[in-house]
């Protein structure tokens, strides 16, 4: 509870004071934009690590691809939000456009060219998400795309959310590697929860998923199971470590 209270006086605190001190940075080229982010980032990262004893590992590298490519992540908690800055170099997410119209945090988010998608249109939404995906395709950057659309719950059955097929819609159209990342970040830092764990999260790079059928629903199957299988590993290596339970509160 103490830590967990200092910490986000501090984060919440260090975030506001950010978005203010950085305001020029909207005005500069996005190169130049990026040293705030990545400042912001690697901040929050000192603050886990010294305050909540909370750091990472990074698994499985050598399956990811330079250059572009396209990351389906699991997604279980803000905690893997402020770390793709840090495990990519100058990475597309792709959010909701809702996102940007956050006063000063949504125009630092728009700047650094994230794919936003309009989700109230489903039809639409996915023309801008294979439109965005080759727009970064030709920049050379990396997607990164979260399958179930939102933050999961490590103890929710994947039956309450179902993997979309925005990512192998994008992998067909683009040719691109589709690489999975699992985590077991949800352990540590739960879905709207002040409370924090100390520990390591893990976030494991899986090999690239075969486009070999173009069938998009056999795909994300694949993807869906290959993934599930892979943090379902990694929930208990946490759990067997720091002695806690999926969806129990810290």
């Amino acid at each position: 509870m103490i830590r967990s209270t200092i910490f986000n006086v501090v984060f919440y605190g260090f975030t506001a004071i950010s978005c203010v001190m950085c305001l020029p940075f909207l005005f500069l080229p996005k190169k130049d934009a990026m040293w705030a982010v990545r400042l912001f980032v690697h901040s929050t990262l000192f603050f886990e690590r010294y305050i909540l004893a909370l750091d990472y590992e990074v698994r499985g590298l050598q399956n990811l691809p330079k250059g572009s490519c396209i990351v389906a992540a699991k997604h279980e908690s803000a905690y893997e939000t402020t770390k793709l800055n840090i495990l990519f170099n100058d990475p597309a997410i792709i959010l909701k456009r809702e996102l940007l119209r956050i006063p000063l945090w949504g125009q630092f988010l728009a700047k650094v060219e994230p794919i936003a998608i309009d989700r109230s249109q489903s039809k639409e939404s996915m023309e801008q998400i294979i439109a965005g995906a080759k727009r970064v395709q030709a920049q050379g950057r990396p997607i990164i795309i979260f399958p179930q659309g939102t933050r999961i719950s490590p103890s929710k059955k994947v039956s309450e959310r179902p993997y979309k097929i925005g990512a192998a819609r994008m992998a067909l159209e683009t040719e691109l590697p589709l690489v999975p990342m699992a985590l077991n970040s949800g352990m540590f830092w739960p879905r709207n929860s002040w409370l924090k764990r100390p520990g390591k999260v893990v976030f494991e790079f899986l090999p690239p998923i075969s486009l070999a059928s173009r069938d998009v629903a056999a795909i994300t199957r694949d993807l869906e199971a290959r993934l599930e299988k892979a943090s379902d590993t990694l929930h208990k290596e946490a759990a067997e470590a720091y002695g806690i339970s999926p969806g129990t509160s810290p």
